[in-house]
């Protein structure tokens, strides 16, 4: 029933052209690749941080006063200095997985699973701001899903899961004791709790205390096709009883997976976690969420009275503000540019240069030899798709280094598979190509189909070229639409095209969804390169 007096008070709003009750939101609340979020708040502030993986700068620091409109302030994470390189090679899927994110004694931490490293923790006084060095809590493979929970008494404890990938385990949470400073284990993990009966693949723990209870939300089933589940104990040490407190449910998303219980100022409860929409991303929903006579949280609602939530599509927005669909403009980060644009590596300082009316210079990187594709190219600038349907149009200027050969750049959509309008300079001018590459993540061999030669002018030498990428989705017979991409191209001397003519169909990368962005490389060593402008981008929804 209340579901049905939401869609009626939305259907009356629109139609007389005016909202004169409460204000709706509609899920995704960010329609945007952010997995596995975790949100804190400190008074009337709410912050959220996600997994970055491989991509810099990492940690992003997301704001909100509704937890329904979300700008993008910062990102904990601009340099990444471990034994092995993140520099100058893509470490695709590796690293910052599943953080969380709490404000503790004036200050906000940030707790991260590395599979390869074990745990480490930055914190800060100003979430927007400058973030500590990483500490390294514990040094474990396999460790990941980390989450700090300060007791009452004055203890401190830190819960988290296994990669069955890297401990050769999964299903099975832990909890371990920390020094009340956050900054160390000071004792060793101790399984808490076995899903391999009844909650396979438990993972991405949240820990918490309420009356009394210690509580883990930690998702089961499977990222695609899982649901939420709730642990809860007298002790930190269980033993815990688990229930399924959000499942997907006919007609809703697939596989509500691991987010955060948050409470507003008043006291009400609400819980965001993401779905994962194929090459789209892992987006972000707000669910409400109560808590049940029994000490039990519900998440989302409960049609059939079964005592099992499934997510909702609109509803009563937590501060009764509206739901903007255009986002604010992303902050600038520690490399000069808006934090929306990322690497698929720490990037160096020679990759770019911002320019003083908003554009970006790419300069030509030099690849090594163990350069297969664009998979292998840590410096594609790139942003996440930000809807199903989309575009990009971008004005560019090639100017090569005429003493190099063979310079490259171009305009490229990534993922497992990829695609891309790509430059390549030659003697004769500068020779437009359609690039394509499928399973990419498996070394496969990209292809190149020849468009047009353009030729040079001024001095120095360059040629321009507006390129624009339209992304729409496509329905399947699944829950999750495909990503169709096209890309138009024109010279401005009357020469245009778009390619492909069926479409490329984009895939997600390892963890991550799609991106769009931006390369430019060279292949001889050389103490100067050529450059790609990208002078103007303009996005549409």
């Amino acid at each position: 029933m209340k579901r049905l007096s939401i869609l009626l008070a939305i259907l009356a709003a629109s139609c007389c052209g005016t909202q004169t009750g409460p204000a709706f939101y509609t899920n995704p609340v960010l329609h945007l690749d952010y997995s596995d979020p975790d949100v804190c708040r400190s008074g009337e502030d709410y912050w959220m941080t996600a997994s970055s993986f491989n991509c810099f700068p990492g940690l992003p620091v997301l704001h909100s006063t509704d937890l329904v409109n979300w700008r993008l302030v910062g990102s904990a994470l601009a340099d990444y200095p471990v034994e092995e390189d993140f520099r100058n090679v893509v470490h695709h899927g590796k690293a910052v997985w599943a953080p969380s994110i709490r404000y503790h004694d004036g200050w906000y931490y940030i707790y991260v699973g590395d599979p390869d490293r074990g745990i480490f923790m930055v914190r800060s006084k100003d979430p927007a701001g400058a973030w500590e060095k990483p500490v390294w809590v514990v040094r474990e493979k396999g460790f990941i899903d980390p989450c700090p929970l300060w007791d009452d008494d004055g203890n401190a404890y830190l819960s988290h899961a296994a990669a069955g990938s890297r401990a050769g385990l999964k299903s099975i949470i832990f909890v371990a004791p920390m020094s009340p400073d956050g900054t160390r284990l000071t004792g060793p993990s101790r399984i808490v709790f076995d899903g391999h009966f009844s909650q396979p693949t438990i993972e991405g723990t949240k820990f918490y205390k309420r009356n009394g209870y210690y509580y883990i939300f930690a998702p089961a089933g499977g990222v695609a096709t899982g649901w939420q589940t709730v642990l809860r104990s007298r002790s930190p040490w269980g033993p815990y009883e688990d229930r399924i407190v959000m499942a997907e449910a006919e007609g809703t998303i697939n596989g509500p997976h691991q987010g955060a219980w948050v409470q507003t100022p008043k006291g009400a409860d609400w819980f965001i976690h993401f779905q994962d929409k194929g090459a789209y991303g892992r987006i972000v929903h707000l669910q409400p969420m109560k808590w049940n006579a029994d000490g039990w949280p519900l998440i989302g609602e409960d049609p059939d009275g079964d005592g099992v939530g499934q997510p909702v599509k609109t509803w009563e927005s937590p501060h009764g503000t509206a739901q903007n669909p255009v986002q604010e403009p992303a902050a600038i980060g520690p490399y000069g540019l808006s934090l929306d644009w990322q690497y698929p590596a720490v990037p160096s300082p020679y990759w770019h240069y911002a320019l003083d009316d908003g554009g970006i210079r790419l300069f030509s990187a030099f690849q090594a030899d163990n350069y297969r594709s664009l998979w292998d190219c840590p410096n594609i600038i790139q942003q996440k798709f930000a809807a199903e349907n989309f575009t990009v149009t971008a004005h560019l200027v090639f100017r090569p280094n005429p003493a190099l050969d063979g310079e490259q750049a171009g305009f490229a959509v990534m993922g497992k598979d990829y695609a891309a309008l790509r430059l390549t300079d030659t003697p004769e001018g500068a020779l437009l190509q359609y690039v394509e590459c499928k399973d990419a993540s498996k070394g496969a061999e990209e292809s190149a189909t020849d468009i047009t030669l353009l030729k040079y002018s001024g001095t120095p030498a360059s040629v321009q070229l507006k390129v624009s990428l339209n992304v729409s989705a496509r329905d399947t017979e699944g829950k999750v639409p495909d990503a169709v991409c096209t890309f138009t191209w024109d010279a401005g001397n009357g020469e245009k095209g778009e390619v492909p003519a069926s479409g490329f169909i984009a895939r997600p990368g390892i963890w991550t969804g799609a991106k769009w962005g931006f390369f430019c490389n060279r292949f001889t060593p050389k103490n100067d390169s050529g450059s790609l402008d990208i002078v103007s981008i303009r996005r549409g929804l």
